[in-house]
C-alpha cells in the first residue's frame, strides 16, 4: 500500500530546530513535486513549504521563509523540512504531501498525503 510517513516531529524549545522527514513506501518520489503543510487547532492545513521533483525550485509561505528549508533526497525516496529558529506559533500538525503538479502543490490541494507529525514549541 502506498504510503507517505512522516517523522522527527517533538517538544522544542523556542529559538530550537527539527528537521522532519517524509519517506515514501510503495510509491517512487522522484517524479512527484512534494509539499509540507501545517495545520493550527480548529483550522485547515495550511501551505508551508514546496519543492518541485527535480529539487530546482521552491517556495515558502512567508512566515517561514529565512528559517525553513525543503528539501529531497530521490535516492533515498525522502524529503525532508529544516525548520530552524523555531516560534511558538510554528506549533502545529505537519504533514507532507505529493501530488504530480508542481503548481497544485503550492497553489492547491495536493493529491497525496501523510498522517502528519505533532510539532510543538514551547516559549
Amino acid at each position: 500500500q502506498e504510503q507517505l510517513v512522516e517523522s522527527g516531529g517533538g517538544l522544542v524549545q523556542a529559538g530550537g530546530s527539527l528537521r522532519l522527514s517524509c519517506a515514501a513506501s510503495g510509491r517512487t518520489l522522484s517524479r512527484y513535486a512534494m509539499g509540507w503543510f501545517r495545520q493550527f487547532p480548529g483550522m485547515e492545513r495550511a501551505f508551508v513549504a514546496g519543492i518541485d521533483w527535480t529539487g530546482s525550485n521552491t517556495d515558502y509561505t512567508d512566515s517561514v521563509k529565512g528559517r525553513f528549508t525543503i528539501s529531497r533526497d530521490n535516492a533515498k525516496n525522502t524529503v525532508y523540512l529544516q525548520m530552524n529558529s523555531l516560534k511558538p506559533e510554528d506549533t502545529a500538525v505537519y504533514y507532507c504531501a505529493a501530488d504530480s503538479s508542481y503548481r497544485v502543490v503550492v497553489t492547491t490541494t495536493p493529491g497525496y498525503w501523510g498522517r502528519g507529525t505533532q510539532v510543538t514549541v514551547s516559549s
